[in-house]
């Protein structure tokens, strides 16, 4: 049971960062603007938190600046593509390769330091019960924050009239300017609020995920959170159940090579098969499994137009400028 627990433990701090990144590109998208460069802000975030934890000798203080870094990095995304209403697609790309440099040339002096772990919170009596205890409330703080976000991404977008704008905009940008919405005003917040989730996301990496700092160490989590926004339909809760579906892809694969033929033995018959043939699998294979399953969900969603287009924002992509 121990083991067991140990590993629902990982899926969940594996599954974390592909939330937090997912629910902020998510309200991007919910906005009509496309992102891509949601890699790039997730990397920077990540070196920018050990940086600043590391300078300042606390892991909050590392955080914050990841935060700040994300969201001043959307910035530069959302005068290309917002202000200067250039290719929303090649801009986001274009992000994601400045970040991936940036966070190489600020990192290089960071490559072998022992990083600051940001400790899980326990409750004195809950975290002692068993299973559920370490699962609930024996989890880092992060943890807590992305499923709070989540509520608070649902009730935004689907309880309050700025929810409602941001919806609208993104069905239909041109009938919002005409109703005098400030369409890229609000574009330029969620644009900011996405940038803010991505370096968050990458701050848990370099902080609680492993604490260190590695060259592009998000290896394409950036990706599979903007395919979990897809593959959620536009959903916050379906990006909550996708995420912690990849993070257990991304975990099992790992803990099923590390045990053992004793070990494997008290496995229901199906989940033995199952773990004898990933056993088999050379260890390439499963490394890309999660990247393959990002591409097997989305193939299977887009043979369903009707799904696709149900929750699609029909903006989603276009440039807006007013004058026209």
């Amino acid at each position: 049971m121990e083991t067991w627990v140990a590993i629902l433990l990982t899926v969940t701090t594996a599954a974390t960062p592909l939330l937090i990144a997912a629910l902020g590109e998510l309200v991007v998208e919910r906005s009509g603007v496309l992102n891509l460069g949601v890699e790039g802000m997730m990397v920077m975030g990540a070196v920018t938190g050990f940086a600043g934890a590391q300078i300042f000798g606390d892991p909050w203080a590392g955080v914050a600046l990841a935060i700040v870094t994300g969201a001043l990095f959307s910035l530069l995304f959302g005068f290309l593509a917002l202000t200067l209403a250039t290719n929303q697609v090649a801009t986001g790309l274009a992000l994601t390769l400045l970040g991936i440099g940036i966070s190489g040339m600020i990192g290089e002096k960071f490559i072998g330091i022992p990083g600051l772990r940001m400790e899980p919170i326990f409750v004195p009596g809950l975290s002692d019960m068993p299973v559920v205890g370490r699962l609930l409330f024996g989890q880092d703080p992060l943890f807590y924050i992305s499923i709070a976000l989540t509520v608070a991404v649902v009730w935004f977008l689907f309880r309050t009239r700025a929810g409602l704008t941001l919806r609208a905009i993104g069905d239909s940008h041109g009938s919002a300017h005409a109703l005098g919405i400030k369409v890229i005003r609000i574009r330029y917040l969620a644009v900011m609020f996405g940038g803010a989730c991505a370096g968050l996301a990458g701050a848990h990496l370099s902080l609680v995920y492993t604490p260190q700092w590695v060259e592009n160490m998000t290896a394409g989590r950036g990706w599979i959170a903007l395919a979990l926004v897809v593959f959620a339909s536009w959903r916050p809760f379906r990006v909550l159940i996708g995420a912690y579906l990849f993070g257990a892809i991304t975990i099992m694969q790992l803990h099923i090579q590390a045990m053992t033929l004793s070990e494997m033995t008290f496995l229901p018959g199906a989940i033995y098969a199952l773990a004898a043939w990933v056993k088999s699998v050379p260890a390439q294979f499963l490394s890309a499994l999660p990247y393959l399953a990002t591409v097997v969900v989305l193939v299977l969603i887009s043979r369903n137009r009707r799904l696709t287009m149900m929750n699609t924002p029909a903006a989603l992509g276009r440039p807006f400028v007013p004058d026209r």
